[in-house]
């Protein structure tokens, strides 16, 4: 009983220091998005703790619309549809935005969560990106949909995929504003600069979603980047292939 107490003892007093730690760490920094406890701003450079915050925002539809409306994003909330595992309550549509990068199709309707993550992917991630390599901006993103009533990898059984509630997108590629386009399925391979810009999207996309996988995990991605907002308990651990 003795050494239990011992051990609890040294793991508060290690959960505080910690918490000491990333206070200071933010208070440095000013970067108040490092912090676990406060609330996620979309116009806040990406932190620590921003992907955790983001898939937090499953199940409050409000709180999600609110962060994209003090963003600026313009969307319009789809009605819930679906029924049982494949129901789905939060989806929201992009409106074309001037400078915004279009999804193509434009009629895709992923769930809120997905879609904040989605524009700080396209705002802090992709757009910097391609500036970075290409010296122009990406005008469009291709993608295979989001919305699927079907259950992982088209097995009869199993576990539902996070598409079967709007919770995932698939991006298969992009195109720049010269009209250039970027596969993933063509360009993944090789040390050219799509290759190299293609993995910077993926990693960047890693600190913003649930779960990411791309060519590097399995054949089934060789052709396209999944990202969705698994929720995932208590642990909350997150996927990045």
């Amino acid at each position: 009983m003795r050494k239990l107490h011992v051990t609890l003892r040294r793991l508060v007093l290690l959960a505080v220091l910690l918490s000491l730690l990333l206070l200071g760490y933010a208070v440095v920094r000013q970067r108040p998005q490092d912090m676990p406890w406060t609330d996620l701003d979309l116009s806040q450079p990406i932190g620590m703790f921003t992907g955790r915050k983001l898939t937090a925002l499953t199940g409050d539809a409000a709180q999600c619309r609110a962060l994209l409306d003090r963003a600026g994003v313009d969307y319009v909330a789809v009605q819930p549809g679906g029924a049982d595992q494949c129901a789905y309550s939060d989806a929201v549509r992009l409106r074309a935005e001037k400078d915004a990068i279009a999804l193509a199709p434009a009629s895709v309707a992923p769930s809120c969560p997905v879609v904040a993550a989605l524009k700080l992917w396209e705002w802090q991630v992709v757009q910097p990106a391609a500036q970075r390599i290409y010296g122009q901006p990406v005008r469009s993103m291709r993608h295979l949909g989001s919305y699927s009533c079907r259950r992982m990898y088209g097995r009869s059984a199993g576990d539902y995929s996070e598409h079967a509630t709007a919770d995932a997108l698939d991006v298969a590629g992009f195109t720049l504003a010269d009209g250039r386009s970027i596969s993933v399925l063509r360009d993944w391979k090789g040390e050219g600069e799509d290759a190299q810009f293609l993995r910077a999207v993926r990693d960047g996309a890693c600190d913003l979603f649930s779960t990411v996988l791309s060519p590097d995990y399995n054949a089934a991605h060789r052709d396209h980047f999944h990202l969705d907002q698994a929720e995932r308990g208590a642990t909350g651990w997150r996927a990045c292939r």
